[in-house]
């Protein structure tokens, strides 16, 4: 078993959906970005990436690439599970904390978790989900921005590494 950290920050824009583990969030702002800006898939990603020890998401979806500019961020993952899958190796369980003050998400916690989990091919109680505040501190607590922490873990299929 190997585990894997992923961490990821965008800021609030207007004119943008607000998409948060393959989820619309309904909100004024959305996240900016190269892609869809969703904090959570590109944690998500980075951390499974870690955990087979790859290069982060930036390597194979480098921000200058024009052809993946506006990617829908679930297509990032795909390609991540791909890299695991050949690897060997398969998701036990993710943990995720993202931070911003607004949209409140707790409401949307086990939408978020469902989308996941069918997206990992993982059970809905193999998946965490913690929403928190910056307590008005920096950009995150003044509403500017959203940040997600994962922990990933993973096993290795065939028993070897």
């Amino acid at each position: 078993m190997r585990t894997g950290i992923g961490f990821d920050i965008h800021r609030f824009v207007e004119g943008r959906q607000l998409m948060l583990g393959g989820v619309h969030i309904p909100f004024g702002k959305g996240l900016l970005g190269h892609s869809d800006g969703d904090v959570l898939l590109h944690a998500l990603a980075d951390a499974i990436l870690g955990a087979i020890g790859r290069q982060d998401i930036g390597y194979f979806f480098p921000p200058d690439d024009k052809t993946t500019e506006g990617i829908d961020s679930r297509k990032i993952v795909e390609k991540v599970l791909e890299i695991l899958e050949d690897e060997g190796y398969d998701i036990e369980n993710i943990d995720i904390v993202v931070i911003c003050e607004a949209p409140k998400l707790l409401p949307f916690a086990e939408k978020i978790k469902k989308c996941l989990s069918n997206m990992l091919g993982i059970g809905v109680e193999n998946i965490g989900f913690k929403a928190k505040t910056y307590e008005g501190l920096g950009d995150i607590g003044k509403g500017n921005a959203c940040a997600c922490f994962v922990s990933v873990l993973v096993d290795n299929k065939k028993g070897t590494e």
